[in-house]
């Protein structure tokens, strides 16, 4: 039940099917029969009053859930205030008013990896993960309160429309997005696909904001490429796009497929990788170390640790590597780009990656709803802690809007440089 501080039983004042009344007293607070429900004491009324709250049901809190002391009178009161006095509430279902309660929750948790999803937005969360959706084909995050572009996805409207990886969004179809989640932000950008989007960027090193429209398209998140390069054409060139659900069984299938070539070196590239599962990003990391080496530890509140470590063999762990980052490298991104590091010295090339060092695990609730929640730090095999600074490269080598325009990729360039050197070792 959602008490909070008690008191003795209120008399009871009526009885009308369908009701739940709250009686608020200055004297005293109570359960007065089935189905009345005592909700806080609160000190600042002189007299007593009835709120009325329809339509809501299952109040009561779950079973072991201790919660006496807190106080939801001031809740129940802005409910019926805003049932009482808002002439536009008849518009607005009892559930918005409900999730966007919770969402205010997660938000004062000051954390903007923990999110709270209504249905609809669960579902949409769902098809992300999954690979498949409608919108631009970008990941977007906040940092410092600012929300920007974490990196557009290969081959996506985003990528084809000039968007980079680091752009701060300051407007979405001239919407202000000061304040937004990610959450929001990402509403806001999709659509059914061929309509248009137009994001304000605010572009480092560029004085006038941006305008750019964006046509929506049904986006398929790609997972791996490959292909033979260098001098001789026998480095193997490994492209990873995201840690979605298919990329163990999708890089397994590129390897077998990539061996009848015969590379004597890789490069692996995650620039512009923002993350994904976990469990994917340590089973990638396998295939380039010995067995049972820490690839990264996750790090709870409760000052437990679960240490995850690499398993299936390391079939690519005797090949000289070289690995690529970027702003755009992520989460899962950065715990295998860190664990080769830590684990094999291996050499990083490109620019600092983002910095995400958090832990997210969704819950599914119990009306088609879901909370992504964070439950821990991750760390790198030596303990690091990445999250805000991310990694710096051993080789920092920038990429600018030149290089691209005219087709070149130095950081590539300078990889393939040290990878031939390695094999000449």
């Amino acid at each position: 039940m959602p008490t909070g501080k008690r008191g003795s039983h209120s008399e009871l004042t009526g009885i009308f099917k369908g009701f739940v009344f709250v009686l608020v007293s200055l004297v005293s607070l109570g359960l007065v029969a089935r189905g009345f429900y005592l909700l806080g004491f609160n000190k600042g009324l002189g007299e007593t009053r009835n709120i009325v709250i329809q339509d809501v049901s299952n109040m009561e809190a779950p079973e072991g859930l201790e919660i006496e002391d807190t106080d939801f009178t001031v809740f129940w009161e802005a409910w019926d205030m805003l049932q009482a006095k808002h002439p536009d509430i008849g518009k607005v279902d009892k559930m918005d008013l409900i999730y966007g309660a919770i969402k205010g929750m997660t938000n004062a948790v000051g954390d903007a990896n923990t999110v709270f999803f209504a249905p609809d937005e669960s579902k949409r969360f769902a098809d992300d993960i999954r690979g498949n959706f409608s919108g631009i084909g970008v990941e977007i995050g906040v940092r410092d309160g600012q929300l920007l572009v974490v990196a557009p996805l290969k081959d996506s409207p985003a990528e084809r429309a000039g968007l980079e990886a680091g752009d701060k969004i300051l407007a979405i179809d001239s919407e202000p997005a000061a304040g937004f989640s990610t959450e929001e932000a990402a509403k806001k950008i999709r659509g059914e696909a061929g309509t248009t989007v137009v994001l304000r960027i605010n572009r480092e090193g560029v004085l006038n904001a941006l305008d750019i429209p964006i046509v929506r398209a049904n986006i398929q998140i790609p997972a791996v490429d490959t292909s033979m390069i260098g001098k001789n054409n026998d480095v193997l060139y490994i492209q990873i796009y995201s840690f979605n659900g298919n990329l163990s069984t999708l890089f397994r299938r590129a390897i077998a497929k990539a061996k009848a070539d015969n590379p004597k070196a890789i490069i692996l590239d995650l620039r512009n990788n923002p993350g994904g599962f976990l469990d994917r990003a340590v089973d990638i990391a396998g295939w380039f170390l010995e067995d049972d080496q820490v690839v990264a530890i996750e790090k709870f509140a409760s000052g437990g640790e679960r240490v995850l470590k690499s398993g299936g063999g390391g079939l690519l762990k005797d090949l000289p590597l070289v690995v690529l980052v970027n702003g755009g490298s992520a989460s899962a991104s950065e715990i295998v780009a860190g664990a080769l590091r830590v684990d094999r010295e291996i050499q990083l090339v490109g620019e600092n990656t983002f910095g995400k060092g958090t832990v997210q695990q969704l819950e599914n609730l119990s009306d088609g709803s879901a909370l992504k929640i964070t439950i821990a730090n991750w760390l790198l095999p030596d303990g690091t802690l990445i999250e805000g600074s991310g990694l710096i490269p051993n080789d920092v080598v920038p990429l600018t809007d030149a290089d691209t325009l005219a087709g070149k990729d130095p950081q590539l360039d300078k990889a393939i440089e040290l990878i031939e050197l390695q094999m000449k070792q």
